[in-house]
């Protein structure tokens, strides 16, 4: 079987059942169950969530988006082998060791296979929320220029490029387009102070103004433990994004969760230890593809000034990266996942077929 086949790069064609368009993002699809099966499995598998919770069947893929498109290799190796798998592993790690230590639970119910979630529906808070243990990246490039002020706070002088930050910096920015929040633009993504959030609570669609203290505290919580974790294994942890949401339990009880995916090498940066201690950055995380990216390419402006965005997304069309490009990642990716999880990852031969065997066996959910 050919490295091409091991990789699932088309998720979001699968005959799972449903009665909702199937929506794709940039690396996972979500399939919306139908009533009928969300109640059916709520109450077959005894998950804490309300009877009448809306259930998706969350399907991760391989394939490797970067600068806002999405890569190929040659020989149709559209994606990275063992990717998907490494990005689950790792998530479902940092969300279980959040629940054991009573920090929140996450909107995943069930694991099924290891590119498969079924989650349960949530509100979510119409937060990116950033947290930054290191000045590095963007934020560098900013403050290099002059910038002192990120997100309403103030950054001292004289810090230097990849130097640890004083204290932890969260830097929230919006998710998707909020219509009629003074001072913040309509626009997807734009940088918010944390003072926007408190006077506008509800328009970021939290539930009281206790409950932004709450999102900070599991912020900062949910950080200590990655963080203290990767620390053990001689890692850094410079900085990630989480995302949270409502959702209501068996009893009633509506409550704050971590969602989307957390501690990830997608939505984090991870620093290999020893070579920082050296002056050195080793990139264990999807930085490591980007900066490969922008060495590979003659002209790596296309793929950093937003103005030239339709050269680039040309680029990413019109070109297939080396095999052994996408090999590199797929090292660090399952380098960095089974150093985390303390154990081999499983990584499907023929993902698509174990997938729909596995929901149509154990969950009737393939006709």
């Amino acid at each position: 079987m050919s490295l091409a086949d091991k990789v699932l790069a088309v998720n979001d064609d699968l005959p799972i059942r449903t009665d909702k368009p199937v929506h794709s993002g940039k690396v996972r699809s979500v399939y919306w169950l139908t009533e009928t099966d969300s109640r059916r499995l709520i109450q077959e598998k005894g998950y804490d969530v309300a009877p009448d919770a809306p259930l998706a069947i969350m399907v991760i893929s391989d394939r490797i988006s970067a600068f806002d498109c999405v890569w190929r290799g040659e020989g149709g190796m559209n994606g990275v082998p063992g990717k998907g798998a490494a990005l689950n592993a790792v998530a479902n790690h940092w969300f279980g060791l959040f629940r054991e230590l009573g920090l929140a639970d996450s909107h995943i119910l069930d694991i099924p296979h290891p590119l498969v979630w079924i989650v349960q529906k949530a509100r979510p808070v119409m937060i990116e929320a950033i947290a930054r243990q290191y000045i590095t990246g963007s934020m560098w490039r900013a403050y290099e220029k002059g910038e002192r002020e990120f997100c309403g706070i103030q950054l001292p002088d004289g810090l230097s490029r990849d130097q640890k930050l004083p204290e932890l910096l969260i830097t929230p920015s919006t998710k998707g387009v909020l219509e009629g929040i003074p001072g913040v633009p309509a626009v997807d993504d734009v940088n918010i102070t944390r003072s926007d959030i408190v006077d506008n609570f509800a328009a970021f669609n939290f539930r009281s103004a206790a409950d932004v203290d709450l999102y900070e505290k599991l912020l900062k919580e949910g950080f200590g433990v990655i963080s203290e974790a990767l620390a053990q294994l001689d890692q850094v942890f410079v900085d990630t994004k989480f995302e949270f949401g409502y959702v209501t339990d068996k009893s009633g009880q509506e409550k704050l969760i971590y969602m989307d995916e957390v501690g990830t090498p997608d939505s984090s940066r991870i620093w290999d230890g020893p070579a920082y201690r050296s002056g050195k950055i080793v990139e264990n995380s999807k930085e490591s593809f980007r900066q490969l990216l922008l060495n590979h390419f003659l002209d790596p402006d296309i793929l950093l000034n937003k103005d030239r965005m339709e050269e680039r997304t040309a680029l990413a069309r019109e070109n297939v990266l080396p095999s052994e490009v996408l090999m590199e990642v797929s090292r660090t990716y399952v380098g960095i996942a089974e150093k985390i999880i303390g154990h081999k990852l499983e990584i499907s031969d023929n993902p698509r077929t174990e997938i729909l065997q596995v929901l149509k066996d154990q969950y009737s959910l393939v006709d």
